[in-house]
């Protein structure tokens, strides 16, 4: 394994807690359209940004409700649950590692499928924006995790080589992309994240103190 020298962090699950509210407002979503989601075909869209995962839905319902559409009902409930929950915190551990990393001299990327309004929302509640270089949404991109563009792409927003970078993921979409992109990929098992394998990532921690001996 080469030096590393830049982390592309993922954010939902890995450096908020927030998947929860991502599923309660899904299927809040789900039930306003009449829509039986089964979990197996929820855990398929972990991962993806909203817009890839309602367009896969409006496809499989055979619906002819705009993706669009869904995405914004979507989004509203999730932002209601984020500023009305005052519980809701980042990862144990990952402001610590964030901080280590920066003063280190790593350079970190967030590469988040969540659409850039979510991510300024979670970076400005928890003041988070002075340590990472640059910030990349899938929901910005033309393909969504599994597909590997949006690694490729923060690779280069840190101006380092692939196999000086590492992603830390928590979806199995998410290291499915990782994987695509030819970058080694760490998997993060987060307690309150039951249904992701993480079976297909290069290494998987439980504690972000583990990360500090790959780096």
């Amino acid at each position: 394994m080469q030096d590393i020298t830049c982390v592309l962090f993922d954010m939902d699950g890995v450096i908020i807690d927030s998947e929860q509210l991502h599923k309660k407002a899904y299927f809040e979503t789900f039930a306003s359209l009449g829509l039986e989601v089964s979990e197996e075909l929820y855990k398929t869209l972990t991962g993806s940004s909203t817009i890839n995962a309602f367009q896969r839905l409006v496809a499989h319902f055979d619906l002819d409700d705009d993706p669009n559409t869904l995405v914004l009902a979507k989004r509203k409930r999730y932002v209601g649950y984020f500023e009305n929950d005052p519980n809701l915190h980042l990862i144990p551990g990952a402001e610590d590692i964030i901080k280590y990393l920066y003063h280190k001299g790593i350079t970190l990327v967030l590469a988040s499928s969540s659409a850039m309004v979510n991510i300024n929302r979670v970076f400005n509640r928890f003041d988070l924006n002075q340590y990472f270089t640059a910030k990349i949404s899938g929901a910005d991109l033309t393909q969504s995790k599994p597909h590997p563009e949006i690694f490729e792409k923060a690779a280069e927003l840190g101006n380092t080589a692939k196999e000086h970078c590492i992603v830390i993921e928590d979806s199995d979409n998410g290291i499915t992309a990782a994987n695509a992109a030819g970058i080694f990929v760490i998997g993060y098992a987060n307690p309150e994240v039951t249904d992701q394998t993480l079976v297909n990532a290069n290494a998987v921690i439980s504690d972000f103190e583990e990360l500090k001996q790959y780096i």
